[in-house]
């Protein structure tokens, strides 16, 4: 096998196998709080890939200083501010999840997602 190319590109190896990571908890989890942290996990591999694949070595941050208004001098601001973005979204995201699970466990007193599915096929019938 050739790893030279996993080698140069080790962190996007690292966001692959953190998404991975979040994936797997999210469909394996039972309780609902670590279904949330596999989600959040997963979120941060993806703006962590956006912020690799945004960053020029060398380059600086989009601001102009000291009259350099090439565009070369500077890194494409897009990424960021889809990061930026995507960041602001999972934390309503997460607050909302987090409310919504406080309400069922003020409920059914479990945060195990199988526990609440059958109380509620009991609850229906």
């Amino acid at each position: 096998m050739n790893f030279s190319n996993l080698l140069t590109n080790y962190e996007e190896a690292v966001t692959m196998i953190l998404f991975g990571i979040g994936f797997s908890n999210l469909l394996m989890q039972k309780n609902l709080i670590k279904k949330i942290v596999g989600m959040n996990i997963m979120d941060t591999s993806v703006y962590l890939f956006l912020a690799l694949k945004g960053y020029i070595s060398g380059h600086k941050a989009p601001i102009v200083v000291d009259g350099v208004q090439s565009v070369e001098a500077y890194i494409n601001p897009i990424p960021s501010g889809l990061v930026l973005t995507g960041i602001v979204v999972s934390v309503s995201v997460t607050a909302l999840m987090l409310s919504l699970t406080i309400r069922l466990y003020g409920r059914y007193h479990t945060l195990d997602l199988d526990e609440i599915s059958a109380r509620l096929k009991r609850e229906e019938l």
